[in-house]
């Protein structure tokens, strides 16, 4: 009874909180596998940020339980199994263990206690516990790196400071070993993330510390390309963007989620910002970081959404001109404020809004990549064989966006980073030669 299938949804925090998992049984004697059929637990690492990424976890907990053989064991943890525990339990009596958001770490010692006492159990007591760092044997070119957990945000229609708790800062010197760790097994690109990255050191260093955090990788690490994801506007400061600008291996891409920019709607979200400080935060933004590129996610449809107030947020998209941009109808969340706002929008409308904004975003995506034919890129080697190769420059992060396409009558080495010119701007992504001066 040692195999292990682990099966993960949801946000790449998520995968990282899979990879401590994986990493905590295996220094245990268990074995991972990647056939569940063959697996004598399967781990259904779930998410529960909106009513599809729910379904998509029931909809996999039940794949799972269908495809398990005689005798396996099904635990279920993330933000579903912290958030719905009991629900689960009631309605899916083929789940063996729940494992909320701050139990996982004890994945090995939670599943000897059950072969133990064959005693079907629930561990959902600990949200606030640290982050744990574990040193991987196995990485990838582009690993995701966990600054901090939880988040003090309270935005009116988000959960996750429920099912995550409070901000929970790792150490700068816990970071920066762990990054030299994944450098040194060949780690070409880290992508630091958390509920809020610009929150950082908020609780131990008691400032935002990015800052501080960007300037210690830069001095005590040789990672090529450092990339930084979920930054809230509030903190952006004067010092980061500095630092931003101190290094080309910190990479000039900001992912920051404005979720809307009606000053009416964003009071009813709770966020503290409001329209005039996010076009006023962008200005300087491009203004003082040299190609940047500027990445955002909106919701539409929240309660309250007039069509004057969408009509805003069009209008400012189409002004401001991301370069990259993702879009949510509004989810109504059982435990979040919104969920007793009255107004709610209808399906129809909040799918036929998404569709104009991007429909809208196509056209300014598409623009901002036809600026870049003729230029040349750094790009890094992501996969590719018999000349076609697939590569990411630094305007795009794994998932959500883009890539670049290269024909190449050399061997390109995966996770190498080579020049490439572009040649041509296709609606999301780029196509693109090798660069060689002396032509």
């Amino acid at each position: 009874m040692n195999k292990v299938f682990i099966l993960t949804m949801g946000c790449s925090k998520n995968d990282v909180d899979s990879e401590t998992m994986a990493y905590k049984l295996k220094n245990n004697d268990y074995t991972i596998i990647n056939n569940p059929s063959d697996a004598d637990y399967i781990i259904i690492n779930t998410c529960s940020f909106i009513n599809a990424a729910k379904e998509e976890s029931i909809d996999a907990i039940f794949d799972m339980i269908n495809q398990k053989k005689d005798g396996a064991k099904i635990i279920v943890s993330g933000c579903l199994a912290q958030r719905y525990s009991n629900e689960l339990k009631e309605e899916i009596p083929e789940i063996d263990i729940i494992v909320g958001t701050g139990n996982f770490q004890n994945i090995s010692e939670i599943i000897k206690e059950y072969e133990e006492n064959n005693k079907d159990d629930v561990y959902i007591d600990n949200i606030n516990a640290d982050i744990e760092y574990i040193e991987k044997d196995a990485v990838d070119i582009t690993e995701y790196v966990k600054i901090a957990e939880g988040c003090n945000n309270n935005c009116s229609y988000c959960i996750i400071p429920k099912l995550r708790g409070r901000l929970r800062s790792r150490p700068i010197d816990d970071i920066v070993n762990e990054i030299n760790h994944l450098h040194k097994l060949g780690t070409k690109e880290v992508i630091l993330i958390a509920q809020n990255t610009t929150d950082y050191g908020m609780d131990i260093y008691s400032r935002p510390s990015l800052d501080m955090l960007l300037k210690a990788i830069l001095e005590r690490t040789k990672m090529p390309w450092i990339r930084i994801m979920y930054l809230y506007p509030d903190n952006i400061t004067d010092d980061l963007i500095e630092t931003f600008n101190s290094s080309d291996r910190i990479l000039k891409y900001m992912d920051i989620p404005l979720q809307h920019a009606s000053d009416h709607v964003l009071k009813m979200m709770n966020r503290h910002i409001d329209k005039d400080e996010i076009h006023e935060l962008i200005t300087k933004l491009r203004t003082k970081i040299a190609d940047l590129v500027l990445r955002t996610t909106f919701i539409v449809g929240f309660p309250g959404e007039r069509e004057e107030d969408f009509e805003e947020l069009l209008n400012f998209i189409k002004k401001e001109k991301f370069d990259k941009l993702g879009v949510f109808e509004y989810s109504d969340e059982e435990g979040t404020r919104s969920y007793s706002f009255n107004e709610k929008l209808d399906e129809k409308t909040k799918a036929e809004r998404r569709e104009k904004i991007m429909d809208a975003q196509m056209d300014i995506s598409r623009a901002s990549l036809e600026k870049r034919v003729g230029t040349v890129m750094k790009c890094l080697v992501e996969d590719g064989e018999a000349g076609e190769y697939t590569l990411r420059s630094f305007m795009d992060a794994p998932d959500v966006d883009g890539q670049v396409y290269v024909t190449s009558d050399k061997d390109l080495e995966i996770g190498s980073f080579v020049d490439v010119k572009i040649i041509e701007a296709l609606e999301y992504d780029l196509r693109g030669e090798i660069y060689e001066p002396s032509k």
